[in-house]
């Protein structure tokens, strides 16, 4: 499921334009770099990727069971896993994972089978 957000940027060129700059650049002759320019920019998101696999800190794992699981789970780089790790040991939770519930949730299962603590939020 898609959503769009519509934002409208106002541009408006700078006074500073010299004469020399405006007789040589691509404006024609009957522009006014004054005048107010309005331009929509259409941002797209996805909205199926809003999920995330929060790990959370816990007494029992090693930091290398955490790091291995990590990279075979969630196809971590064995230095992400270990950033991964150390955040989740310094500050109690770390996202590791975001994408669609779909794809999160046999990620998630798989970390709670290796004995990890995880969400899907």
């Amino acid at each position: 499921m898609y959503f769009s957000c519509i934002l409208t940027i106002k541009l408006r060129s700078a006074m500073f334009f010299n004469n020399y700059f405006m007789k040589y650049s691509a404006f024609p002759d009957n522009a006014n770099p004054e005048e107010d320019v309005s331009e929509e920019l259409l941002l797209e998101t996805d909205s199926e990727f809003e999920h995330e696999i929060i790990l959370y800190n816990d007494e029992v794992n090693t930091f290398e069971h955490v790091i291995q699981t990590l990279i075979v789970v969630c196809g971590h780089t064995p230095e992400q896993a270990e950033q991964c790790s150390l955040i989740v040991h310094y500050k109690g939770k770390c996202g590791v994972k975001s994408g669609s519930y779909d794809e999160l949730e046999p990620m998630c299962l798989k970390l709670l089978a290796a004995g990890l603590s995880a969400e899907i939020v």
